[in-house]
C-alpha cells in the first residue's frame, strides 16, 4: 500500500483482506542499498557506544533470505555492506588523537541440528553456550579473529561460508540447513584517565527457513533436518508469544537458536527484523505466517544499555615488598648492611612523593567492573575535596606506614597487657593453693558426729467401706459379722471397697478388727469369697437353672440366647441340675465357659441383683 504497510487476501473470507503495518516495507523493485540504508545503516552507530544490535532474515525457504544478508558480486547484502561501514566508523573513531582506540574482530558459527559449531574452526566440534554473572550469552571456545579492513574480513568470511550446511530440494537448490550467526565486536579502550572500556556486539543472523516437507520432498537426512530447523522456530514463536504477554518465564533454553538471541529478544539488543515473503499464490500460507510472527515480534520491546567498564590493568594488584608488608621495625631488621644507606634516603623520596595519594581500591581487582568504577568515582570525589575526605584514602605512603606502626605498637601492648593479667591470675591462684595447705597442716580435724536418719513411720491403712443400707443393718443386729474389702497387698494407698457387694479383690478377706498383715513389694489382686456367700450364690444359679425360663437364664452373664435354649433343652431331656457345674455336660459350654460363668453370675446373685465384672 505504502512504504509502512501492506495488504493481502484473507483466506478465511474473500471479500476481506488483512492489514499489516510495520516499520519499512520494501516491494520488488527495492535493491539492496535501499533495505540496507533504510534499516539496518541507522543501528550501526549504537556500536560505538557500547551497545549491542542484532538483525535477522526470516522468512519461508526459498523466499531470499540468504541473498539478503550476503547477496552476490553485484549487489551485496547486509553483512558486506555492514562490515565495510562498520569498519570505517571504527578507522575513523579510533584514529590518533580521538580518546578511544577500537579494535574489531569477528567470529562465525552455526547451529545445525541443536549443535553450535564453528565455521571458522570445522574442528572444534559442538560448543556450548553460557552467560556470565552479568547476564551476557557467550560462547567458550568460539573462534575470534582480529579485522581491521574489509580484505581481512573477506579472507575469513568466504572460506567459513563454504564450511556452512546447504542441501537441494524440490524449492531450492542451495537450501540453508542450518542458521548461521555472524558474530561482529567492536571494542573500545580509553586512552586517557579514567580509562574505561567499551565492548558492543554485533549479531548478524540468516535463519533457516521453515519448511513444508510435502512440498519440499524431504526424505532420510534432509528430513530430520527440517525436523530441527522448524522445532527451534516453533521456540522462536514461543519466545516471542511469552514476552509479548509478559509470562514469568520465557522459554530461552528450550532450543539453541533462542538462547543465543536471548540478547536479540527481550534483551538489551538493537533487533530489527526483515522478513522476507513470497508473492506466489502456493506461498500464501507461508507468507501469512511470516507476515503474522514479523506483527508479533514487532510488540517486543528491547532495553539496550552501554556494556562499560574499567580497563584491567588499571585494576592491577599493587605488589608490595617485603620490607612494606613487615613494616619499619621488622625492616630494619631484614636489612642488609648495602640497603642501610639506600634507606637513609628514602625519607626524602617519600617526601617528595607526598603529593601522589595512593588509593586502596587498586587492590581489590577481583571485585566486579560495575562496582570499582562506582568506588573509583568516589575516591576522585574524596580527593577532589583535599583534606575535607577520609584520611586513609588521602594518605601518602609514609604517613600510611607511621599509622601502621602505631596500630602495631597499640597491638603489642593489648597483648603484654593480657599476658600480665594471666600472670597475675596465676599468681593469686598459687597463694590460695599454698594457704589453703597451711590450714591443713595447723588445724586439727574435727570428726563431727554422723547424723541419724529420721525413719518415717507409715500411718496405717484406712479403710472406707460402702454397704447398701439392708446389709448394714443385718451386719449391725449381728456383731460377729465380717465386712469384706478390696486390698492391695503390695502397696500403700487408700483401700477400695466393692460397693457393698460382700466379696473383695484383696489376697486376703479381713475384718476390719483384724490386725494389718505385713506388708510384700509385689502387686497381686485374687479374689476371694467368704463360703456362706459362695453357697449362696452358687443355689441361687441352681435354681435359676432348673426353674428359670429361656428369658430368665438370658439374665445371667455369659449366657446368650443360643446357650439359654440349649438349657433348657437339655433340662427337658435330662431333668433338674443336680449341681451348677453340670452345666458342663451341656453342648456348647465348655471348663473355662464354665469357670468364667461362676465368677460373673455367683457374686451378683449372692447380692440379689445383676452385675458384670469390674
Amino acid at each position: 500500500m505504502d512504504s509502512c504497510s501492506l495488504e493481502i487476501a484473507n483466506w478465511r473470507n474473500h471479500q476481506e483482506t488483512l492489514k499489516y503495518q510495520f516499520d519499512a516495507f520494501y516491494g520488488e523493485r527495492s535493491t539492496q542499498q535501499d533495505i540496507y540504508a533504510g534499516s539496518v545503516q541507522p543501528i550501526l552507530r549504537h556500536l560505538l557506544e557500547g551497545q549491542n544490535a542484532s538483525v535477522l532474515a526470516y522468512g519461508p525457504t526459498g523466499a531470499g533470505k540468504t541473498h539478503t544478508m550476503l547477496g552476490s558480486p553485484e549487489q551485496p547484502g547486509v553483512i558486506p555492506r555492514a562490515l565495510m561501514d562498520l569498519l570505517q566508523l571504527t578507522r575513523e573513531e579510533g584514529a590518533e588523537g580521538r580518546p578511544w582506540a577500537l579494535s574489531v574482530t569477528m567470529s562465525y558459527l552455526e547451529i545445525y541440528q541443536e549443535k553450535v559449531l564453528d565455521l571458522l574452526d570445522s574442528t572444534s566440534g559442538d560448543l556450548v553456550i553460557r552467560e556470565d554473572c552479568r547476564g551476557n550469552i557467550l560462547i567458550p571456545g568460539l573462534t575470534q579473529k582480529p579485522i581491521t579492513s574489509f580484505a581481512d574480513f573477506e579472507r575469513h568470511f568466504l572460506p567459513a561460508s563454504r564450511n556452512r550446511t546447504v542441501g537441494a530440494t524440490r524449492l531450492n537448490q542451495r537450501s540453508s540447513r542450518s542458521h548461521a550467526v555472524l558474530l561482529v565486536k567492536v571494542d573500545q579502550r580509553e586512552r586517557l584517565a579514567p580509562f574505561r572500556q567499551r565492548e558492543g556486539k554485533l549479531y548478524l543472523i540468516d535463519l533457516a527457513g521453515s519448511e513444508d516437507n510435502r512440498r519440499t520432498g524431504n526424505k532420510g537426512l534432509r528430513l530430520k533436518e527440517s525436523g530441527a530447523i522448524n522445532a527451534s522456530l516453533f521456540v522462536l514463536g514461543k519466545v516471542v508469544d511469552a514476552l509479548n504477554q509478559g509470562l514469568p518465564r520465557v522459554p530461552y533454553r528450550d532450543s539453541k537458536l533462542t538462547r543465543l538471541l536471548q540478547d536479540s529478544l527481550g534483551g538489551s539488543a538493537h533487533s530489527i527484523l526483515i522478513a522476507n515473503i513470497a508473492p506466489e499464490r502456493h506461498f500464501y500460507l507461508d507468507t501469512v505466517s511470516a507476515l503474522n510472527f514479523a506483527a508479533r515480534t514487532k510488540e517486543v520491546i528491547n532495553r539496550p544499555f552501554t556494556n562499560e567498564s574499567l580497563q584491567p590493568h588499571v585494576l592491577g594488584p599493587v605488589k608490595l615488598s617485603q620490607k612494606e608488608l613487615l613494616g619499619p621495625p621488622e625492616a630494619k631488621k631484614a636489612r642488609g648492611p648495602e640497603e642501610e644507606e639506600i634507606g637513609s634516603a628514602e625519607p626524602m623520596a617519600a617526601s617528595a612523593s607526598a603529593s601522589q595519594k595512593l588509593s586502596p581500591l587498586q587492590k581489590l581487582s577481583s571485585m566486579d567492573p560495575a562496582m570499582l568504577e562506582r568506588l573509583l568515582s568516589l575516591d576522585r570525589l574524596l580527593a577532589s575535596q583535599g583534606s575535607q575526605g577520609a584520611p586513609l584514602l588521602s594518605t601518602p605512603k609514609r604517613e600510611r606506614m607511621v599509622l601502621m606502626k602505631t596500630v602495631e605498637e597499640k597491638d603489642l601492648e593489648i597483648e603484654r597487657l593480657k599476658m600480665k593479667q594471666k600472670e597475675l591470675e596465676a599468681k593469686v591462684l598459687a597463694q590460695k593453693a599454698e594457704d589453703s595447705k597451711e590450714k591443713e597442716n595447723h588445724c586439727p580435724t574435727i570428726l563431727r558426729p554422723l547424723l541419724h536418719r529420721t525413719v518415717t513411720v507409715a500411718k496405717p491403712l484406712k479403710k472406707a467401706v460402702v454397704m447398701p443400707l439392708q446389709l448394714i443393718q443385718e451386719q449391725a443386729a449381728s456383731p460377729n459379722a465380717e465386712i469384706h474389702i478390696l486390698k492391695n497387698k503390695g502397696r500403700k494407698r487408700k483401700v477400695k471397697v466393692a460397693g457393698g457387694l460382700g466379696y473383695t479383690w484383696s489376697p486376703e478377706v479381713e475384718s476390719l478388727d483384724a490386725p494389718e498383715p505385713e506388708e510384700k513389694a509385689e502387686d497381686c489382686w485374687e479374689l476371694q469369697i467368704s463360703p456362706e456367700l459362695l453357697a449362696h450364690g452358687r443355689q441361687k444359679i441352681l435354681d435359676l437353672l432348673n426353674e428359670g425360663s429361656a428369658r430368665d437364664l438370658r439374665s445371667l452373664q455369659r449366657i446368650g440366647p443360643k446357650k439359654a435354649q440349649l438349657i433348657v433343652g437339655w433340662r427337658e431331656l435330662h431333668g433338674p441340675f443336680s449341681q451348677v457345674e453340670d452345666l458342663e455336660r451341656v453342648e456348647g459350654i465348655t471348663g473355662k465357659q464354665m469357670e468364667s460363668f461362676l465368677k460373673a453370675n455367683i457374686l451378683g446373685l449372692a447380692a440379689g441383683q445383676r452385675c458384670g465384672p469390674s
